[in-house]
């Protein structure tokens, strides 16, 4: 199959799904979601989404209608339909379906898999990123379907000719950015904001952690503000499915860029992780 779209035990090309008008989705966002890439027709981290992937759901009381393991397996057995073996796969489980009421109904949960093409850089080319208030609520830490404030952070970064935003709060404590997680480096040490309600914490984020603690780089998980991310030595940007990447310009002006051997140690660790559990 050239995409897949997968529905409570239904799959076919995803434009020839459909879904019923009163799944929640429709009417308030209800559920949540995970996503991850897959390269050489193998998921990459698939323990650790799937296990966030839960974690999100027990949060909005939602309960998954298969185990881990079934997922996991599900997953393995769709990707394995797919002509192409580099891929993007996302899955959501949504609260069910019902007529529209606010409280919960008393309805089976909706799990849904879209598997698509995807292609992988390497991490080698800066971004350009621009800065935005942070909208969003006190539940970043959930994985939810309510992407509204990421949907317009996303789209004012693309019309200013940026790949990504940078996300702050009242006071300038930088969270996050519209799909990405953000850390800077200054004197040697990576500082990331640290896994509270105010940002997601990422997969890529934790592999970030990881990869500098083997390479023997201190780490710090605190928060950090605007002025700091402009001073930074290096500001890096991580996502399951851009593992790592540095951003050099920012609102316009140049960041970064005085520790591009610090990066390059971090980046090759990261990549090559993801290369040898993907090979």
């Amino acid at each position: 199959m050239k995409t897949l779209g997968y529905y409570n035990g239904r799959y076919d090309e995803i434009d020839r799904m459909m879904i019923p008008m009163n799944d929640r989705v429709c009417f308030f966002g209800d559920g949540v979601y995970d996503a991850q890439p897959c390269r050489n027709h193998k998921i990459f981290a698939l323990d650790e989404h799937i296990d966030r992937f839960f974690r999100s759901a027990a949060a909005l009381e939602i309960s998954i209608p298969v185990s881990k393991e079934e997922l996991k397996q599900l997953l393995i057995d769709l990707v394995a339909k797919m002509d192409s073996s580099d891929l993007f796969i996302y899955y959501q489980a949504t609260r069910g379906t019902a007529p529209r009421e606010h409280v919960f109904p008393e309805v089976a949960a909706n799990l849904w898999v879209t598997i698509k093409p995807m292609t992988f850089g390497d991490g080698r080319k800066p971004i350009q990123m621009i800065t935005l208030e942070d909208t969003r609520y006190f539940h970043c830490n959930i994985k939810t379907l309510n992407l509204i404030p990421s949907v317009m952070a996303a789209e004012k970064a693309k019309r200013a000719g940026c790949e990504e935003a940078v996300l702050y709060r009242p006071g300038g404590r930088v969270t996050e950015c519209a799909h990405s997680n953000v850390s800077i480096i200054k004197d040697g040490v990576l500082v990331t904001a640290p896994a509270d309600e105010l940002i997601l914490p990422g997969i890529a984020r934790a592999h970030l952690l990881s990869a500098c603690r083997c390479l023997g780089i201190e780490t710090q998980e605190k928060p950090y503000l605007l002025s700091d991310l402009f001073d930074a030595d290096e500001v890096i940007v991580t996502s399951s499915t851009k593992l790592c990447r540095r951003g050099d310009i920012v609102d316009g002006k140049p960041v970064g860029g005085r520790r591009g051997d610090l990066y390059e140690k971090i980046r090759e660790s990261i990549i090559q992780e993801f290369l040898a559990e993907t090979e």
